[in-house]
């Protein structure tokens, strides 16, 4: 599984479903394309996780350049003779992509003691709410426990006072029921309240992008919680 995060229940009903190993990985065209994989067994796999390097060399790095601990998160970097040397013709995208003598990859993400990683979400997708800083991918995470909860994308949506709030658009099981009010009542068990979401929407289909994938920014003007331009 690539492209996209794939949740660890997800991958545990795969696994029951197939019988057979789902191995997540983590990839972008800038490394051509492997940059971390979980293992084939008898090899370690870590549900949530996607794996550790395999191919660049990866690390975690802090806003002023210092390679972060295990455990600490920061943004996902690479280097390596798989990565590109730069972009053509855009020195723009050249100065903020490359510096410290690694690739930025605008992923969010921590390395634990074995070196795997578990990417936390992209940084231009953190929602900044009155300067707490919330992983969408977190969310998704507990909100994904819920028995009723088939598909979750977490996002951002703009608040008068905050600058912005947390929102989840939902995709219920088929046959199984639940309500916005008991959503967040599950999350709010599992969550810190700042993180919980304030607006909860159950859909029978979460609009996706030209791509086909599930996009969260952007996700709150197409479903009407902000103005073309802000959300």
């Amino acid at each position: 599984s690539s492209s996209a995060s794939l949740p660890a229940q997800v991958m545990t009903e795969l696994e029951a479903t197939f019988g057979c190993p789902v191995i997540e990985s983590y990839g972008m065209t800038e490394a051509a394309h492997q940059m971390a994989s979980n293992r084939l067994p008898p090899g370690l796999r870590k549900p949530g996780s996607v794996g550790a390097a395999a191919g660049p060399e990866v690390a975690v790095m802090a806003l002023d350049g210092q390679l972060l601990k295990p455990g600490e998160t920061g943004e996902i970097v690479i280097r390596g003779p798989n990565v590109t040397a730069g972009y053509e013709k855009n020195p723009d995208a050249n100065a903020t992509a490359f510096a410290h003598g690694w690739f930025h990859t605008g992923d969010q993400g921590v390395l634990d003691d074995d070196g795997y990683l578990r990417v936390t979400g992209r940084l231009k997708e953190i929602i900044n709410r009155g300067g707490e800083k919330i992983s969408p991918l977190e969310v998704d995470d507990v909100l994904m426990d819920h028995p009723a909860v088939a598909q979750v994308v977490t996002f951002a949506t703009p608040h008068d006072k905050l600058g912005e709030e947390v929102a989840a658009a939902i995709v219920l099981r088929e046959g199984m029921a639940a309500t916005e009010g008991e959503i967040r009542s599950f999350a709010a068990m599992r969550l810190a309240d700042f993180k919980v979401p304030r607006i909860v929407l159950i859909l029978d289909e979460i609009p996706k992008g030209a791509t086909g994938k599930l996009q969260r920014i952007g996700l709150a003007t197409k479903l009407g919680l902000a103005k073309p331009g802000l959300g």
